[in-house]
């Protein structure tokens, strides 16, 4: 159900009940762009149903889907109607347009275009866990957590939301647990990492599918090269990638874990499978960074 997790720590002085956030979200739900409307956002029912709950409950685990779409004009195809555009009014008046008047062709050109634009929709999972104060946003690019993020802190308020913070840097822990082979208790490291240099030339070596327990990846840790992505699994149960930022991507339940529910499926399974792993998951890997530096 998710393939990435951005962290994000709840502040403790946020104490809306589900109802609450309901109420707050159904303020700003998805609709989609207006002929000349280049973006929109908003909430929509986690399970695609259109007159359903905007934010559910399994297992006691909170779950909503934030909904974007944005048309996509191509550089080209707008450059080429702002010509078209000039060379009118150079053929009309004999002057050539300059650089403030092209701009202004620019956004002229673009509300012609933006009725025909093909447009793009693209949702994200949001998961609250209420009794751990996690939020959890299903997308490895920061840029789009922070927008789900401050969509639901002007939402709902008294909200306060920080990027989980750990004592030990993932990037730190990542390159000792390379170096010495010494994972920490209950993770393994799979076959998958991102090594880069922090001097001048930010020279990059990447591993996929390649044991990761060889001289080659000491020498470079050695060398100055620090992880910027490290393939892991733990338990047996979740694999994941985890980032220099503290994120995880290419999230995946393992065989043991689908075996007793996949049959099922379904929102509500699917839901408390992913949860009822990650709930476990997230905060021995906390732990295996020595514990969160400050909790809000």
């Amino acid at each position: 159900m998710f393939t990435s997790l951005t962290l994000y720590r709840i502040g403790a002085l946020f104490d809306a009940d589900l109802p609450a956030i309901e109420q707050a979200l159904a303020k700003t739900p998805f609709t989609k762009c207006t002929p000349t409307q280049e973006r929109s956002a908003g909430w929509v029912p986690p399970r695609g149903w259109s007159t359903g709950a905007l934010v559910e409950s399994v297992g006691g685990q909170w779950i909503a889907r934030f909904m974007t779409e944005a048309k996509q004009i191509p550089a080209d195809v707008l450059r080429r109607r702002v010509d078209t555009k000039a060379e009118a009014i150079e053929r009309e008046t004999g002057r050539t347009p300059g650089k403030k008047e092209r701009r202004e062709l620019q956004d002229e050109a673009r509300l012609d275009l933006l009725p025909h634009a093909f447009a793009r929709q693209a949702a994200t999972w949001v998961w609250i866990d209420p009794g751990a104060r996690l939020l959890a946003i299903d997308t490895g690019t920061q840029s789009r957590a922070d927008q789900i993020a401050t969509a639901l802190v002007e939402a709902l308020p008294g909200l306060s939301l920080a990027l989980l913070d750990t004592q030990t840097s993932p990037q730190a822990a990542m390159a000792h647990w390379l170096k010495e082979q010494e994972p920490p208790a209950g993770f393994a490291i799979d076959r998958e990492c991102e090594l880069k240099s922090g001097a001048e030339d930010k020279a990059v070596v990447r591993y996929a599918r390649h044991p990761l327990d060889i001289d080659e990846v000491r020498a470079h840790i050695e060398a100055g090269k620090l992880p910027t992505r490290l393939a892991m699994a733990w338990d047996d149960r979740v694999s994941f990638v985890l980032t220099e930022g503290l994120q995880l991507r290419k999230v995946q339940l393992l065989d043991v874990v689908l075996e007793g529910g996949e049959a099922e499926g379904g929102f509500d399974a699917d839901v408390a499978i992913a949860t009822g792993e990650l709930v476990r998951l997230v905060p021995e890997l906390v732990e295996a960074l020595g514990g969160e530096r400050c909790v809000a």
